[in-house]
């Protein structure tokens, strides 16, 4: 199945589990303080719906505009901007007729459930299959820096070792991208020598410039051949695939990376090559071009085998259920936390960070494109606390801006009058648009123009 299928698919799995559930947690309070909800719907029902059926009250479908989902909840100005209904006397079954902290209860709880959801998962996840990260640590050489010009820009050389972000230790290499593009300081050890940095403001933004580049740092690896072309002036010389070379000339060699500086010591010229294979060591003649190089592709280990080799650490958690709870509640505060950080730099233009902001096919983007469960389920956390985040920012026609007023109604004691509140929803919609074309004009242009 073509890759951009899967992650279609995925994405539409994801999105209508969580649009469901996340209005669930209106419609589930709503209905217990009895209170009338007309509508159910996943997606939008403009114009017409792909399915719709009536039980009881609710009328519960599908629509064919696939930008979010809504309940209609009697005496409530919503997105529908049901105005003749708001014109008549209130009925005791409606939203307005209920005490403020009932209405409360009722418009926190679609963001509730996502926050609730993301933990339920992480917890699973915990429990089904613990957690397996490189230990920063165990990189005793430092890392490689795969893109020198963005190394250049945050300061960072191979070799370095990454000590702390912000002043805490950086434990887990897996989380280390984020704890950088997340962070304002950074602390390396280099040659011996403890050195302290800033993380450029628009560091982000240098991120940005070529997206397919923004992993920049990775574990050294050696050098493991992994393909000999026909045309190689190497191909007969008795070097094999998985071959792990170790020394050019008299020049050991630990590292890929070091691998340009020893060869321009040879350039030219015929050599030997001692390299690794079923665990003894074999001399190669081969000849060393004019650029430098030995002819070959280099080949790649899996993290078990390095580990084996000894190039790092795999450490492995398991989680009993017991203790698997207190890991997700932790991942998910930890997620959350994350994300808070990043939209402060998305909000801050010296950062250069809205340029990454997407829409919908970055959304799908995030998805793995082969049928991946951990990662579809990690990814649906993810966009589950990015939702539950979103809806309670204190934007009207968002959870959050219903929560704002009713704040305001509990602390003052003075309701906002009902034209306000349509002109509030008004402003707050069309806010939305424009974010909503501004993230999605943002993927046109990078599949236009990058």
């Amino acid at each position: 199945m073509n890759p951009i299928v899967i992650q279609t698919i995925q994405f539409f799995m994801s999105l209508s589990l969580l649009i469901v559930l996340h209005e669930l947690g209106h419609f589930i309070p709503a209905k217990l303080f009895k209170t009338r909800v007309e509508k159910f719907y996943l997606f939008f029902d403009i114009k017409y719906s792909l399915f719709k059926k009536k039980i009881g009250e609710t009328v519960y479908g599908i629509g064919w505009l696939p930008l979010g989902g809504y309940v209609k909840i009697a005496g409530m100005i919503d997105e529908s901007m049901d105005k003749e209904q708001m014109q008549e006397p209130p009925k005791p079954w409606e939203f307005r007729s209920k005490p403020s902290w009932q209405r409360l209860i009722i418009m926190l709880g679609g963001v509730t459930v996502n926050f609730i959801l993301a933990v339920i998962i992480y917890i699973g996840m915990a429990y089904a299959y613990g957690d397996q990260f490189i230990p920063t640590e165990s990189l005793k050489d430092g890392v490689w820096v795969t893109e020198e010009n963005i190394g250049d820009k945050l300061g960072i050389q191979t070799g370095d070792k990454i000590l702390e972000v912000d002043g805490n230790k950086v434990e887990n290499f897996n989380s280390l991208f984020l704890e950088i593009v997340n962070g304002n300081s950074i602390t390396i050890e280099r040659d011996g020598q403890i050195i302290e940095m800033e993380i450029p403001v628009d560091f982000i933004a240098t991120l940005l410039e070529d997206e397919d580049k923004v992993r920049f740092l990775s574990p050294r690896v050696p050098f493991i051949v992994g393909a000999i072309p026909e045309v190689s002036a190497n191909k007969n010389s008795g070097l094999k695939i998985n071959d792990l070379i170790v020394a050019v000339g008299n020049d050991q060699m630990t590292y890929f990376d070091e691998a340009k500086a020893v060869l321009e010591k040879y350039t030219g010229q015929e050599t030997v090559l001692t390299v690794e294979r079923d665990g003894r060591r074999e001399q190669i003649p081969v000849v060393i071009s004019d650029s430098a190089t030995i002819g070959v592709n280099l080949g790649s280990l899996t993290y078990d085998e390095m580990e084996k080799r000894g190039f790092l650490r795999l450490e492995t958690k398991k989680y009993s259920f017991a203790e698997s709870i207190p890991a997700g509640i932790d991942k998910g505060v930890t997620t959350l936390t994350g994300y808070v950080k990043q939209l402060k730099k998305i909000f801050n233009p010296e950062t250069g960070a809205y340029k990454g902001v997407g829409g919908f096919a970055a959304i799908g983007s995030m998805f793995p494109d082969t049928w991946n469960w951990p990662a579809f389920w990690n990814t649906t956390a993810l966009i589950s606390i990015i939702l539950a985040f979103m809806n309670i920012l204190p934007i009207p026609a968002l959870d959050g801006g219903h929560v704002m007023f009713l704040l305001y109604e509990m602390i003052s004691g003075r309701k906002p009058s009902d034209k306000f509140m349509e002109y509030a929803q008004m402003t707050g919609f069309f806010l939305l648009i424009a974010l909503l074309l501004f993230a999605n004009g943002n993927d046109i242009y990078k599949a236009i123009f990058k």
